[in-house]
């Protein structure tokens, strides 16, 4: 008996070694093969933070590909000679595990990354080549983490150049086009000189970041972070942080941000909390907001009788339920926002309360919704992410006068001012290839395109005259193709590395209403 009992110890024993020993296998492995790359601690270096809440979007067997294969057009190397599929499979288990607490990345961290390939005032302030600089586009490839710079006159690439890995959120610019920001998954913001064809600063803002906004006056750069949980404000010349304001409730709860946006008409960015029943409006402006008594933050400093307004204040706004999903009207006065269950709200931003619900349902996308005359009204066009249908949405009475169906869920939506169409992509499901073309006058579908058979075409944006129309096909082997705006035909293809979006300069910084701002 006492023989079964301690041959059972020993079985024990084995048991709980071999366990802490494939632990620290795993972390040893990481350390050996990932970490000069990622970091130590996993959250990012040269290469991107692997950790659960930067890996969303790679489920675990593309990571088991990465990790063998490595990665094209980046450092990422192949391990398929150096590591067995049993050790493979351990470091894909190790960077899906959850860290023990929330990393830190504050301003001293923020600070220590900045990064300055070229002093801004090294370089010429004349283009280095004769385009139309206000009809460019930047066409975001994720295929292989470039971006090109096209000339949105000739459809010819000016300029080729390699990104940040995954970026997210849509490039931006500063207000005189000169410069472009990009903002990727893993929290690096990047500065492009578009005169000079040349990144010039670098800093990583966040660890797992959503997108950025660039402020009206063009100096201040907002950064939208899911991890840590805070809104970062960058000084635009410099890259260098101004402020880190953690998102945080009255009650202490934290909370991601789902996105943030510049309000330009009111000098203030707007951003959409994950986790909190809220909107946030932060003031850039130089004075105080008016009613400066409605915008407070943790720290604001007192001075006898005198209050001493803090940079960048922020106003809170309660809503009646989560919104992840934003879309304003032409002058910024109302949000309209919706939750992943559909539930739709009105916001009034300058009364600082809901004023009306959206007669929604599904997932509708109004962070890709374009607005339009119609009857004399101005109207609200959005696809929807779970149902086959585009709404078309009174904004005067918040009534949805028609639903279009589609051949499946839709994520973007685009027109423009001298178009008469308005393009939806069919983003999921079978026939991901398909796009439609909607009458804005008679809100019928007159056209439905396949530009190439069996691939996701998505993402159509214009030039800045509305004469052309700029559709994405979301593939290794994908194109950029360009339409007469006006007839429908095709009129160009250019190949690409799975082109996702394309940015054309002047509508963007001129708040096209036929494009998301």
């Amino acid at each position: 008996m006492c023989l079964l009992r301690g041959f059972g110890l020993v079985v024990l024993s084995l048991l709980i070694t071999q366990s802490i020993f494939a632990a620290d296998t795993s972390q040893q492995l990481f350390l050996k093969h990932c970490a000069q790359c990622h970091g130590m601690d996993r959250l990012g270096g040269m290469g991107p933070a692997l950790i659960p809440e930067n890996l969303k979007r790679l489920s675990k067997k593309s990571a088991i590909a990465v990790i063998k294969n490595g990665r094209p057009a980046t450092q990422m190397p192949a391990h398929a000679k150096m590591l067995t599929v049993q050790q493979v499979g351990m470091l894909a288990d190790y960077i899906y595990s959850p860290l023990p607490s929330m990393p830190k990345w504050d301003m001293a961290d923020i600070s220590k990354s900045n990064i300055v390939h070229f002093k801004p005032d090294s370089l010429g302030n004349k283009p280095l080549y004769k385009a139309d600089m206000m009809n460019l586009f930047i066409v975001v490839e994720l295929g292989d983490h470039h971006a090109t710079l096209l000339d949105g006159d000739k459809f010819e690439p000016i300029h080729r150049f390699k990104t940040r890995f995954a970026l997210h959120g849509g490039p931006k610019y500063s207000p005189d086009g000169r410069y472009v920001y990009f903002a990727s998954r893993d929290g690096w913001v990047s500065k492009f000189d578009i005169y000079n064809l040349k990144t010039v600063l670098e800093v990583r803002a966040g660890i797992n970041t959503r997108n950025i906004a660039v402020s009206g006056d063009g100096r201040h750069i907002m950064v939208a972070n899911y991890l840590p949980h805070s809104l970062v404000v960058l000084d635009s010349k410099t890259l260098l942080p101004l402020k880190v304001i953690p998102t945080k409730g009255a009650d202490g709860k934290t909370s991601r941000v789902s996105a943030v946006y510049t309000a330009e008409p009111r000098e203030t960015f707007i951003a959409a909390l994950k986790d909190l029943p809220e909107v946030w409006e932060i003031s850039y402006a130089d004075a105080p907001p008016s009613g400066f008594s409605g915008w407070v933050h943790d720290y604001n400093e007192v001075s006898g009788d005198e209050i001493k307004p803090p940079p960048f204040p922020v106003r809170r706004i309660r809503v009646n339920d989560y919104l992840d999903d934003f879309f304003f009207n032409q002058e910024y006065t109302l949000l309209m926002g919706s939750s992943r269950q559909g539930v739709g709200q009105v916001v009034d931003l300058d009364l600082k309360r809901v004023v009306n619900k959206l007669d929604l349902t599904g997932m509708p996308h109004l962070g890709s919704g374009i607005t339009w005359q119609y009857k004399g009204r101005t109207v609200m066009a959005t696809p929807n992410l779970k149902k086959s249908e585009v709404s078309i949405i009174d904004m005067e009475t918040w009534k949805t006068i028609k639903t279009i169906k589609t051949l499946g869920s839709g994520f973007f939506m685009r027109s423009h001012e001298n178009s008469d169409y308005a393009w939806v992509d069919v983003f999921f499901g079978p026939n991901k290839d398909a796009v439609h073309v909607i009458d804005k006058k008679t809100l019928e579908i007159v056209k439905t395109l396949r530009p190439m058979p069996g691939k996701n075409a998505a993402h159509v944006e214009f030039d800045r005259y509305g004469k052309h129309a700029l559709l994405s096909v979301w593939d290794m082997d994908g194109a950029l193709i360009v339409y007469d705006a006006k007839t429908l035909k095709e009129i160009k293809r250019l190949p690409m590395k799975k082109p996702s979006g394309k940015y054309n300069i002047y509508n963007k910084i001129n708040r096209s209403t036929g494009t998301s701002h």
